[in-house]
């Protein structure tokens, strides 16, 4: 009954309109009337106490660098760098946009900024080239979600502060993943485009390469410094973002000089707004989540998956599978915060590895943000590039089964993720 009262009472909120911020606070309410245990201090303190989190001013950080580093001519410079390494080849510029995707996935970890920023840079350049347009918009796209699993990630920022996990672990055991995810379109998009008939960059010589490298260094430098920043102890999750906003700030305004101070207060502003949205989804879901444990739905939950419990890969599967039905109606953030609270005893329950159930969580959240009908990667892209949702939606369900295809197996051979992760702890 309880988790009926909760899945309901917050399914209904939404589906009458109500923002999911506020859907979460009404589903808290409708938790505490049905335990008999309505009291509105209770509920005003969880609802302060759930941003209130060291972590998590990494996320108004990552937010800040993602944003200085598209105004600040970071992005086109690694795209440029792309461009001069690989755009020669036939299909050459999907290439360039996978490349500069997991490139700058290691500099903002916001799939939105990334998508937004490369369907502005490349969606004409391979249009006019000659690419399919809404296959280009899909390779785009699906490129853009790679940001949330390369480090720095504000996903594993939000499940780490959610589901009590090393959020360094979670960083270190998202590199590899986050690559393969890059492999499956590069694989995906060469198969796609080899009948293309497009117009080829002619080769740049190596003296342009050796250009373009030197023109992008200060930026390729960024996410070696957050890495072995990391790997090596030298700063914590949260004090990494503030090394890249800095980092990213430095940059733009003393080296490259495509910033001044007049242009510093939109992009403060832009962060802070989104920000502000996430944190008030973090505050809201942690009423919620206070509830879900008084309320014992994990424990219930775990009755009701108990027959899985001795199989965790049938269980990820099944987990896998919910989370993708779930990712077509909410977005990443949503996601994390609703699930990780209820989801993670069950985990432990089967001695499943948390740092290997949130990379593969937050790889199914990504992918979520490019599927239909609520895709926010998929509504940036069409709303940057000027295409309709339904083309964006067709160019990309080739990438998004390459994808999905990767994450499945992961399920199957878990050493796929935790083989490397262990490397870089």
């Amino acid at each position: 009954m309880t988790i009926a009262i909760f899945v309901f009472s917050l399914l209904g909120a939404m589906a009458i309109g109500i923002p999911i911020a506020f859907s979460l606070l009404l589903c808290g309410v409708a938790l505490m009337w049905h335990l008999d245990m309505f009291d509105a201090q209770i509920l005003a303190q969880n609802l302060l106490e759930g941003s209130n989190s060291f972590p998590l001013l990494a996320v108004p950080f990552f937010m800040l660098a993602g944003e200085v580093m598209n105004a600040g001519g970071l992005s086109r410079r690694i795209v440029n760098f792309a461009m001069a390494c690989v755009g020669h080849i036939k299909g050459g510029l999907g290439y360039v946009t996978i490349m500069a995707a997991v490139i700058m996935a290691a500099l903002s970890g916001s799939a939105v900024a990334d998508a937004a920023a490369l369907s502005a840079l490349l969606l004409p350049m391979m249009v006019a080239a000659g690419h399919d347009r809404a296959r280009s918009a899909g390779l785009i796209a699906s490129a853009g979600i790679i940001a949330p699993v390369i480090p720095p990630s504000i996903g594993f920022v939000i499940f780490g502060v959610a589901g009590n996990v090393s959020i360094s672990k979670l960083f270190m055991a998202g590199i590899v993943p986050g690559i393969m995810l890059g492999a499956s379109l590069w694989v995906t998009w060469w198969w796609l485009a080899r009948r293309e008939v497009v117009q080829v960059p002619p080769r740049k010589t190596l003296r342009e390469i050796g250009v373009a490298m030197r023109e992008a260094t200060w930026a390729l430098v960024m996410p070696l410094i957050v890495v072995f920043g990391l790997k090596f102890g030298v700063f914590t999750p949260t004090e990494a973002a503030v090394v890249a906003a800095v980092y990213a700030l430095l940059i733009s305004t003393l080296v490259y000089r495509e910033l001044g101070l007049k242009d510093l207060y939109p992009l403060f502003v832009s962060s802070a707004k989104t920000s502000a949205v996430v944190m008030f989804l973090v505050a809201a879901a942690m009423v919620s989540a206070w509830l879900i444990t008084v309320a014992n739905l994990p424990a219930q939950l775990i009755e009701i998956l108990q027959p899985m419990l001795d199989s965790p890969r049938l269980l990820m599967f099944t987990i896998m599978v919910i989370i993708i039905v779930i990712g077509t109606a909410l977005d990443m953030t949503p996601t994390i915060l609703l699930l990780t609270p209820v989801l993670m005893p069950v985990v432990k329950a089967a001695g499943i590895d948390p740092i290997y159930f949130g990379v593969l969580f937050i790889i199914n959240c990504a992918i979520g943000l490019i599927t239909p009908p609520v895709g926010t990667v998929l509504n940036a892209v069409a709303g940057v590039g000027k295409i309709s949702m339904d083309e964006v939606t067709r160019g990309v369900m080739p990438f998004m089964i390459a994808q999905f295809t990767i994450m499945f197996a992961m399920v199957a051979f878990p050493a796929l993720v935790m083989v490397p992760a262990r490397w870089f702890y």
